[in-house]
């Protein structure tokens, strides 16, 4: 029995139209984002008040010569999603129909020893979004125990195959049912990624001689039980102290010069192994926590075909609310993942401008090891 059989059965729906299977992911293009966000920038954070670029050319040189490891983890997470079904379900007076969503998420976590890299943690799961109304009575464990009779499945048994999560999507609200039921699976892919970086903290393997380096924003959303717990809430802040997170996609608009209004022209003239100043910013829906955020030239802009290919957004979290970064510890920093970018994957990836080496691979081994899409869409 498929999954779709088994689902229809045991959350209530009324019918399976059998819908055509698809991937619901983006292609991977480099991509700008020139909307609005409710990104607030407060100040500048780092020691010495840079006004122009910084050159970072002679520090990118010496550390070659005296190489010493600092960046020493590299991480990132993956997901593959698709829509698997329309299910009917009936809401008291009508039936409505809603998508069935099924995704494969990946996390991996390399680890660099004398210039080797090798895996030191990878963690798959197989996970489902449904609409909440299947659960229309609000039944303690619903989600639970139908990712359990799943899992008592003949087929899922005899390919190894566990569901980690059956997990609702929202049907009061707006917006496409489909992307709210990819955003559950999303949201599963980030809290994998905080429990690897909790993990490693814990058994004390980050530090500042071993930083970790994260594919994505660090712009992780705490738990309103962790929120609530002022030591809870520090220790979350405190697991990213060693930390720095890597966006290839950013909006330019968000950022801010000296005179504290916004100039994206500032990040796209960046010259080659240049960094801007740094600048502090919170988000609305993160509460009090403070980002350190600043841009890095890393492939010279007459070998790309934008003004910001070749430049990353490098988030750190400032776990003091008042706390500055050190600017040599920044240049530091920037330096060191400059120097991360050879050898790259010219002409294997659109993102080649925009990626440091170790991530590729990261990246790269994590998503060897998906199922295959028609071995993932035939369980359904």
């Amino acid at each position: 029995m498929k999954i779709c059989e088994i689902l229809l059965n045991e959350a209530g729906g009324s019918k399976s139209y059998k819908a055509h299977k698809y991937s619901l992911d983006a292609t991977e293009r480099p991509t700008i984002d020139y909307g609005n966000t409710d990104v607030v920038w407060k100040k500048m954070a780092e020691s010495i008040p840079h006004t122009k670029h910084i050159n970072l050319e002679s520090i990118c040189n010496n550390i070659v010569k005296h190489p010493k490891q600092i960046l020493t983890y590299f991480l990132d997470g993956s997901r593959h999603v698709f829509k698997v079904d329309d299910q009917a379900y009936h809401n008291g007076s009508r039936s409505l129909i809603y998508p069935i969503i099924a995704g494969q998420a990946g996390v991996g976590c390399s680890k660099r020893t004398n210039k080797r890299l090798s895996t030191e943690v990878f963690k798959q799961e197989f996970v489902i979004a449904i609409p909440d109304i299947a659960n229309a009575d609000r039944k303690s464990g619903f989600f639970e125990a139908i990712t359990q009779n799943l899992n008592e499945a003949k087929e899922l048994k005899r390919l190894n195959i566990r569901i980690s999560a059956v997990l609702p999507y929202k049907t009061s609200e707006g917006g496409e049912f489909a992307d709210r039921g990819t955003a559950c699976i999303q949201d599963r892919m980030m809290k994998m990624e905080k429990d690897l970086v909790a993990a490693l903290v814990k058994e004390g393997k980050i530090g500042q001689d071993n930083y970790l380096v994260k594919d994505g924003s660090l712009e992780y959303t705490p738990t309103p039980e962790i929120k609530k717990d002022k030591k809870k809430y520090q220790t979350f802040k405190n697991n990213y102290k060693w930390v720095l997170g890597l966006s290839k996609n950013f909006n330019p608009e968000a950022c801010i010069d000296n005179t504290k209004k916004p100039n994206p022209g500032f990040i796209a003239d960046l010259p080659l192994y240049h960094r801007t100043p740094v600048a502090c910013y919170e988000t609305s829906f993160l509460g009090d926590i403070q980002f350190a955020v600043w841009y890095l030239r890393i492939r010279d802009q007459n070998r790309t075909r934008t003004p910001f290919d070749g430049i990353l957004k490098v988030e750190k979290i400032l776990t003091n609310y008042d706390e500055v970064i050190d600017s040599d510890e920044v240049d530091l920093l920037s330096a060191h993942l400059i120097n991360e970018r050879m050898p790259t994957c010219y002409g294997s990836d659109f993102r080649w401008a925009n990626h440091i080496y170790p991530i590729y691979l990261t990246e790269s081994f994590v998503k060897s090891k998906y199922l295959s899409t028609e071995g993932f869409l035939n369980l359904f």
